[in-house]
């Protein structure tokens, strides 16, 4: 039979009745949507300090599927509250409505075990456990180890702790000093950073996945596969000048060129065939080349 919580809550924030007591529901493995419009937080209807007392009374005493339902709607705000603080520091690529359906799982194992005979008031219990529910859950999907994250704040506090003091951007020694550590293992954990950061290639740039027309991280990358259209008609205008070029070098000089660049020849192999020395055909080489940089430069000019 569905109830209004099961309405109120995606498929992944359910338990079944056979889970242990005292165990704490694990969230399906899913991926994290873009483009979605997060679920909105069910709002239970308005209850008076006695009733909510009634509630814990009931549920503490005959643990019953009711009362636990409306306990769990009275304070589904207290999950988007806290949610909403630790999502503040993570990336945009982090979805508000999985972080509210992280800490879900820590609302209700926060019922389970709060003791109303206790003086801690249930919000500040709860709010704990909730936002360690989110953050487990962040970790458990985090490819990156958790030392990794410790050396990326470190090295990061050692920046800003430096620029501080030395008002610039502090060198590479310097930082190594700063955290007692030798250069060839500050360069390690660069190595080990360079994965702590990702992007999603169809993010959008400038943020917003509404914006018509929009251009995203993935069609801003080089395709290695294709010519860049400014190289080709570079390269295409540079023959061409080129060409003219040697078409007003003289007779011999444009064999010499012709020879020496397309047909792989030696100095001295050109001057057999044209029945000179060496050091002459070096002489037309040089000249040669001397009257080609000199068309190309004022062509470039004009």
């Amino acid at each position: 039979m569905t109830t209004q919580l099961d309405a109120a809550f995606p498929v992944r924030t359910r338990r079944t009745s056979t889970a242990p007591e005292g165990v704490i529901p694990q969230p399906r493995s899913a991926p994290i949507t873009r483009g979605v419009p997060a679920p909105r937080t069910p709002v239970a209807p308005s209850r008076s300090v006695e009733e909510i007392d009634a509630l814990w009374e009931d549920y503490k005493a005959t643990p019953s599927a009711a009362a636990r339902e409306g306990l769990i709607l009275h304070y589904a705000p207290l999950v988007a509250a806290v949610a909403g603080r630790v999502g503040m520091r993570l990336p945009s690529t982090v979805e508000q409505a999985d972080l509210v359906s992280y800490g879900m799982f820590g609302l209700i194992d926060a019922i389970e075990k709060y003791q109303t005979d206790r003086s801690v008031k249930f919000e500040s219990y709860a709010s704990s456990r909730i936002r360690g529910a989110i953050i487990d859950e962040l970790r458990a999907m985090d490819w990156v180890p958790r030392s990794v994250r410790t050396k990326a704040r470190s090295v990061d506090r050692a920046y800003a702790e430096l620029e501080a003091k030395l008002h610039r951007t502090p060198t590479e020694d310097e930082v190594a000093r700063h955290l007692e550590l030798p250069v060839e293992d500050l360069r390690a954990i660069y190595s080990q950073l360079s994965t702590v950061n990702v992007a999603a290639l169809d993010e959008l740039l400038g943020g917003g996945d509404d914006r018509p027309g929009g251009v995203s991280l993935g069609d801003t990358l080089g395709d290695d596969r294709t010519l860049d259209p400014a190289s080709s008609i570079e390269a295409a205008e540079t023959k061409f000048l080129l060409a003219r070029a040697i078409e007003c070098l003289g007779e011999r000089e444009r064999i010499v060129v012709v020879l020496y660049y397309y047909e792989g020849m030696t100095l001295a192999e050109i001057g057999r065939v044209l029945g000179v020395t060496e050091s002459r055909i070096s002489q037309m080489h040089t000249a040669a080349m001397v009257r080609l940089r000199t068309r190309l430069v004022e062509a470039e000019r004009a």
